[in-house]
């Protein structure tokens, strides 16, 4: 009888199915499948041939397709506690999967908050001491991005029963989620799947359908392209490139001629933020060209090439003679970009690099030795240390490529998502958004994010969306605030959804740490927001004579100001920012009542509205209420 960590070959390459019917690559022992819902199984197994499931008193049959795929649906099981075996047969063989629970499934995602594990969190030692729970089973995606939805993962995954060896690195909002969920019914098993990239943003985890919808045709087919041809891709994103550079700098294109720029010699090579008196010692966010030669003979130049530059923080358009030959985000990844033949000329040739930063270090990640030209015959040349270098006049982001490692559309999707498959979810918990603070149309995003992963994981699947915690400059007066817009459209978002919640974090950050250590208590509010809780959640405003009333749903008990008379961070705003004012509110159950300040016509009531607020407003379960505006109804 095979096992299925030794049909991997198998998973890998359909084609060559022959041995025994295999799942796809997140089904494994030890997982736990979702109850209640039908067990849709996918897999590969012998081309034509019927495959058999088998798990518990369930039955099903299904037939491969001349590929050697496979669907078959299950019927729906009840929670169990005692472990399954699920078995898969046709006529070449049977695939046993041993250890099986049925239980809630839920998948967390997101960016660096969420990928923030256990060992990182608040009373590491003791958590670690309580963590083991056969109950609780964990399977942990690899990070890697791919252009079209991927068959399979980055690398082998494998579900694991909660243990002080598999809890350690694992997700601490998502495990303490879990720890909750099985305090609150320990009849139930949880299925927990961490996957998450920080820095990443909210278009990255996209289906190639809900790309199509936010971002046009377009988009996908040059995602299609650079799975085929990243030459090709690049050559098809310059335009939109040239015509941002064009904008900013005054319609000059330095590509064309390098001459128009104002050069140095580096330095030094290393990141530019060692430079010294250069500017970008003290201010490292910038656009940066870096510019180098090398020489060809005749022959070498009638050859194409590829181009190896190291590794660039963050994003580069790089160009050889003038012409684009590739485009790359990401401050770890190594560029190697084809030049075509006609790109080349004898003697000497130019390499022009357009090298952006927006946050920490910035330009060459990598060693000199990382810098060559390699002709299609004969020895690498080397590029060298000594480039030159340009600074712009601005410090803007240059586009972003489809196919961009933290922002590329859908890319961590078909890597780290498309490869779970179809099987039935109970849930998501979603904590991202900082990576997009600044950017419009959260809510979009976040509703087509929600429709592409119920498409492939069931319309059952409730949305967690955690409202991002306080972090940044405290403030004194009322001020705009991204981070504030931002929570503003994930509360519409859930707002807008019939099966989401919302679960701030917004009086459990550090204003002084982007990384929350305390998601203990953040595990907890998910967790309680996943059986059905409703959350504490602003309703409507409304103006009779000189009071503004605020209305609430979600309150338990009353609403409660803590370590003072009044709640903090409470705002009446007319049309423009210069109106808003700080106003002092009285609390009634689960209304709160403003008055209005002689001189303001008020539109606008708002809560917690900066980027690192102090709140004090909770319910009387100790849920606090989320940073909001609500528009005021006369």
């Amino acid at each position: 009888m095979m096992r299925p960590a030794l049909l991997l070959a198998t998973l890998l390459a359909p084609s060559i199915a022959a041995a025994a019917p295999v799942l796809g690559p997140a089904y494994g022992d030890n997982m736990v499948l979702q109850r209640g819902e039908p067990v849709v199984l996918e897999g590969t197994a012998a081309p034509g041939g019927r495959v058999s499931a088998v798990l518990g008193q369930s039955h099903a049959t299904s037939r491969a397709d001349a590929d050697g795929r496979f669907a078959v649906t299950l019927p729906a099981t009840a929670t169990t506690q005692e472990p399954l075996s699920l078995i898969l047969t046709d006529p070449t063989g049977e695939t046993r999967y041993d250890n099986i629970l049925v239980g809630d499934v839920i998948l967390c995602s997101g960016q660096s908050n969420m990928e923030l594990s256990v060992n990182r969190a608040l009373d590491t030692w003791n958590q670690l001491r309580l963590a083991p729970d056969s109950g609780i089973r964990l399977l942990m995606v690899p990070k890697t991005t791919a252009a079209t939805p991927a068959a399979s993962f980055a690398e082998p995954v494998a579900w694991r029963e909660a243990s002080r060896e598999s809890v350690p690195d694992f997700s601490a909002a998502c495990f303490y989620m879990g720890k909750e969920l099985r305090r609150m019914d320990p009849a139930v098993p949880v299925g927990l799947i961490h996957s998450n990239w920080g820095g990443s943003a909210a278009r990255a985890w996209m289906t190639p359908e809900s790309v199509r919808a936010l971002y046009g045709q377009q988009a996908l087919d040059q995602l299609q392209t650079y799975a085929r041809d990243p030459f090709e891709a690049a050559q098809d994103f310059a335009p939109q490139w040239f015509d941002w550079w064009r904008a900013h700098d005054g319609g000059r294109e330095p590509w064309t001629d390098s001459a128009m720029l104002d050069w140095k010699p580096v330095p030094q090579f290393s990141f530019w933020n060692e430079w010294k008196g250069t500017g970008l010692d003290t201010n490292p966010r910038a656009n940066v060209w870096l510019r180098q030669t090398f020489t060809l003979t005749a022959g070498q130049a009638q050859q194409a090439g590829s181009l190896s530059i190291g590794a660039i923080d963050d994003l580069d358009m790089t160009f050889v003679n003038g012409r684009p030959v590739g485009y790359t985000f990401g401050w770890g990844v190594e560029r190697a970009y084809r030049v075509p033949a006609d790109y080349l000329r004898e003697g000497e040739n130019e390499v022009l690099i357009a090298a952006n930063n927006m946050w920490d270090t910035g330009g060459f990640f990598a060693g000199p030795d990382r810098l060559f030209f390699s002709p299609a015959s004969g020895s690498p040349i080397p590029l060298g240390a000594d480039w030159d270098y340009s600074v712009a006049a601005f410090e803007d982001v240059p586009p972003r490529a489809p196919w961009d490692a933290n922002a590329g559309l859908g890319v961590m999707h078909n890597a780290m998502i498309a490869p779970l498959g179809p099987m039935r979810l109970a849930g998501v918990a979603w904590y991202q958004g900082e990576s997009d603070v600044g950017q419009p149309d959260y809510d979009g995003k976040l509703r087509e994010l929600f429709a592409g992963w119920r498409g492939q994981f069931g319309s059952q699947a409730r949305m967690l969306v955690v409202q991002l915690a306080d972090f940044g400059t405290r403030t004194s007066q009322p001020v705009e605030s991204g981070w504030a817009r931002l929570r503003q459209e994930q509360l519409a978002a859930v707002e807008a959804d019939g099966n989401a919640a919302l679960v701030t974090a917004i009086d459990i950050g550090e204003a002084t740490d982007i990384h929350p250590a305390n998601k203990n208590d953040l595990g907890k509010r998910l967790a309680h927001a996943f059986v059905g809780e409703a959350m504490p959640t602003p309703l409507n405003a409304t103006l009779s004579g000189k009071t503004v009333t605020v209305n609430f749903a979600g309150i338990r008990g009353r609403l409660v100001a803590h370590s003072g008379p009044y709640p903090l961070g409470v705002e009446l705003c007319g049309a423009e920012q210069a109106s808003c004012r700080y106003v002092l509110a009285s609390l009634d159950g689960d209304r709160m009542m403003l008055t209005v300040p002689d001189g303001l016509a008020p539109t606008r009531v708002r809560h917690a509205w900066s980027d690192a607020p102090i709140v004090n407003l909770y319910d009387g379960r100790g849920m606090p209420v989320p940073g909001f505006e609500l528009s005021i109804v006369r």
